[in-house]
């Protein structure tokens, strides 16, 4: 929203501003009779339609005043960014046309793709012409459109997305949205914004009306300019170093959107919105923050100082449809022998980590892993922040939570853990095990409680184990070595390891049994391993989870739990429901 500090130049004089007073004057002549007066422009800098001079030499035409672009120079921090190309001489300059004149020449593609609108894969593309052209696919793989359009800083459009926000500022009486649902909050904003264009006759700059309604709702109600890209639901991330730098995860690459913020006051604006809902902060003196958006999604902001050049915000974004095992094998992220192998797991009790790196999908398993649980037994999940969405109704959620600014008020997830042996658990689930939390999760599995799930950032199941036993020393726990490790060999029973690929496809590279210890050695064999066939010209990887052979020692354990097992399961090419 446009502040009142924005607005320096009064207007002129014997001229009201305001929405009201410009829509009285949308019937009243202009000089000379040539039609309704145009709107006055808020301030020198948001001008909409320069007035013309009283008689214009002929051949010439009113240069349109660059509002939104940056300076050739700006600095955040003190620390000057990068130059900027120099703005295009007077001469250059684009000239302001009217309805009457000529149609403005069509703007360079862009070499990316513009992301605001992003049409499914089998729907055809209009091209510049008109004509519809149909959905291509990028040499890089990645679906591609008939003909990118520039969205690069347009200050035309820009001066017409300020106006409109300002006169659905003074439209709206305050507080008429609250209590309404966000549909309805869209609804009266854009069928504001509509009237307002229509009567106000804005210059579009080459936009369509309903694309110029739709950013300006997207200020008003959302968060600006990445709301494009979180309304994608083929986006998972999303990731902002600058004003004009966004990118955005997609199929497990990244790639730059041609979307920009107007100026560091725009995008401190969508980052107040972000925080102040959560009662949080962020100034110089508290320069990060993490925070959730509604929908779930996760949310890291860092600003100067922390951040000298510009501020940057992580969103990764929270799946409203929660992957099942089904989906798992049908992405080929593993095959139906391992998928039936860890429900067996899961219902048999046995405790399991999940390792990997960072966005590889741990939380994606362990979700689907939990919906193997039964709806009889009561689950308490722990977590920093809460992500996990479990499918049971007999679920206790506990959250960590930071110090304040203060240093006080912080809940630790070791104080967590110790608080849920207290609440009569059937399974214990840690969102992910970083710290010192780590001693009393062990200490729970090594004590009754069976069946419990946690997640680690580990590369391998050999460097899981050597980072559980470096968390255990954070604890403060002056323990020899062995003890560390054999309290390890004795709780946990399985290790799934998963990898993002150089394709971008997330797989479970490794099912690992703990098979115990010898001297002092965790003894770790594998039952499934992921084997690579070959790596297609698209640079696809093709490969598939393959058994080894090796029948894990815990099978006694399915037989308490009253599970069949295959007698085929751990022999290569096995196909659930085949001999």
């Amino acid at each position: 929203m446009a502040d009142e500090s924005e607005r320096q130049t009064p207007p002129e004089s014997g001229r009201l501003f305001g929405w009201s007073s410009a829509r009285r004057r949308a019937g009243s002549p202009g000089p000379e009779g040539q039609g309704p007066a145009e709107p006055p422009p808020s301030d020198g800098n948001l001008a909409m339609r320069p007035q013309p001079p009283a008689q214009p030499p002929a051949g010439d035409g009113r240069l349109l005043r660059p509002s939104g672009q940056l300076p050739p120079r700006r600095s955040w921090g003190g620390i000057p960014d990068e130059v900027r190309p120099p703005a295009a001489p007077p001469s250059e300059a684009p000239q302001n046309r009217t309805a009457a004149s000529e149609p403005p020449p069509p703007a360079q593609p862009l070499p990316f793709r513009d992301r605001r609108q992003i049409p499914p894969a089998n729907q055809p593309v209009a091209t510049s012409d008109g004509q519809q052209a149909p959905r291509r696919r990028a040499a890089d793989g990645r679906p591609g459109e008939a003909g990118p359009r520039d969205a690069r800083a347009n200050p035309q459009i820009e001066a017409a997305k300020i106006r409109l926000h300002e006169l659905l500022i003074e439209e709206l009486e305050h507080g008429s949205l609250e209590g309404l649902p966000a549909e309805q909050q869209r609804e009266a904003v854009i069928r504001a914004a509509r009237e307002i264009v229509a009567q106000e006759q804005l210059q579009l700059g080459g936009a369509t009306r309903d694309e110029l309604v739709e950013a300006v709702a997207d200020e008003v109600l959302g968060l600006g300019p990445l709301e494009p890209l979180l309304r994608d639901p083929s986006v998972s991330e999303v990731m902002v170093n600058d004003l004009d730098k966004i990118f955005f995860e997609q199929d497990g690459r990244i790639y730059r959107s041609p979307l920009r913020f107007r100026d560091k006051q725009h995008i401190m604006r969508i980052i107040e919105r972000i925080v102040a809902p959560l009662g949080r902060r962020i100034d110089e003196s508290s320069p990060m923050v993490d925070a959730r958006l509604p929908d779930g999604s996760r949310v890291n902001i860092t600003i100067p100082p922390a951040s000298p050049k510009a501020p940057s915000i992580t969103i990764r974004k929270f799946r409203a449809d929660k992957m099942r095992m089904a989906d798992l094998i049908a992405v080929g992220a593993m095959s139906e022998a391992t998928a039936e192998f860890l429900a067996m797991c899961v219902r048999a009790h046995l405790n399991i980590i999940i390792s990997g790196g960072t966005g590889t999908g741990k939380t994606t398993l362990l979700n689907a892993l939990s919906a193997f649980i039964p709806n009889t037994e009561r689950i308490i999940t722990i977590e920093d922040p809460s992500e996990l969405r479990l499918q049971q109704e007999h679920v206790i959620t506990l959250e960590a939570r930071p110090a304040s600014i203060e240093g006080k008020n912080q809940i630790k997830q070791r104080d967590l853990v110790k608080n849920c042996l207290r609440m009569r658990p059937d399974r214990i689930i840690v969102g992910e095990v970083r710290g010192e939390e780590c001693f009393d999760m062990l200490q729970a599995m090594n004590t009754g409680h069976d069946g419990s799930i946690s997640t680690i950032h580990a590369n391998t199941p050999r460097d899981a184990l050597a980072r559980l036993e470096n968390m255990v020393l954070m604890a403060g726990m002056d323990l020899p070595a062995r003890a560390i490790r054999e309290q390890i060999a004795s709780a946990i029973d399985i290790f799934i390891q998963v990898q993002r690929l150089q394709d971008g496809s997330r797989r479970v590279s490794h099912v690992t049994e703990v098979s115990g210890m010898e001297g002092d050695t965790i003894t770790l064999q594998d039952i499934f391993l992921f084997k690579l066939d070959r790596v297609d010209e698209d640079g696809k990887v093709v490969g598939s989870m393959q058994p080894t052979g090796v029948r894990p020692s815990f099978l006694h354990k399915f037989q308490m739990a009253g599970i069949e097992l295959p007698a085929t399961l751990f022999d290569p090419g096995y196909r659930k429901g085949g001999s």
